[in-house]
């Protein structure tokens, strides 16, 4: 899995001066994550994601975090077609809550919430959800977004929680996984790790029943399950056959 900047590409912080005017056009497709091959997941979502895509760790052996696995190629995910529509039953939270994202300053403890403005949606022509409104006050819209991204970061803390206790057990090792390629040629995606069974099946009982009571023995379960998908992503990734003349 290749280090990705993701699908901001110019994000800043929202504010009535700059953006009393901006509106925001929902349901424009997911063409902007048309490139990246995985993206975050919180420990909320495993039930949901790994039902559909590989769930893996990606990160340092320091500091770890959940992903799922969109793509063999690190510029194209299988989930995303030429309309830009998610081919998907499940769309991660991270995606969803494009254009916008919450900035931290850990020294102040403060969430700064930033909207991508590169985003095609962003116009200053009324098309869409404002903002703000004639007051400077908070929309509806802009309150709902806030309460959805305030949400998304209590999940990502506890998700850091998880991680933490992953590594602190020494569980996760890295992986790569290959591919055949029907047409013959090998395909590999690497740089990300998986919980290694035999570990886990060797914690102390007390360790089990801690984790069992904090829902982290719950996800780990969730995850082995995803690494079944790898098999369902090749053969996504082959060319649909021509129709019949």
């Amino acid at each position: 899995m290749a280090t990705q900047q993701l699908f901001y590409r110019s994000p800043v912080p929202v504010s009535f001066d700059r953006h009393h005017d901006l509106s925001i056009r929902a349901g424009g497709g997911h063409a902007f994550a048309a490139d990246v091959n995985s993206v975050p997941v919180t420990a909320v979502e495993f039930a949901a994601a790994s039902a559909e895509y590989p769930l893996v760790f990606a990160g340092t052996p320091e500091a770890v975090f959940p992903a799922v696995i969109l793509g063999l190629d690190t510029d194209r995910n299988l989930w995303v077609d030429a309309e830009g529509r998610w081919r998907g039953r499940y769309v991660p939270a991270f995606v969803r809550r494009y254009p916008f994202a919450f900035s931290e300053d850990t020294a102040a403890g403060t969430f700064t919430l930033h909207v991508d403005e590169a985003y095609e949606g962003c116009n200053r022509d009324g098309r869409g959800e404002r903002l703000f409104d004639a007051e400077g006050a908070h929309t509806q819209y802009l309150r709902t977004v806030l309460g959805f991204l305030q949400d998304y970061q209590a999940s990502f803390r506890a998700t850091q929680a998880y991680c933490a206790r992953l590594l602190e057990l020494g569980l996760l090792q890295p992986m790569q996984a290959q591919f055949s390629l029907p047409g013959g040629g090998e395909r590999s995606l690497s740089g990300f790790m998986v919980v290694d069974r035999a570990r886990l099946k060797a914690l102390p009982a007390e360790v089990v029943a801690d984790m069992l009571a904090r829902n982290e023995l719950e996800c780990t379960f969730l995850h082995l399950a995803s690494l079944q998908h790898f098999h369902a992503m090749l053969e996504r990734a082959q060319p649909a056959p021509a129709a019949a003349e």
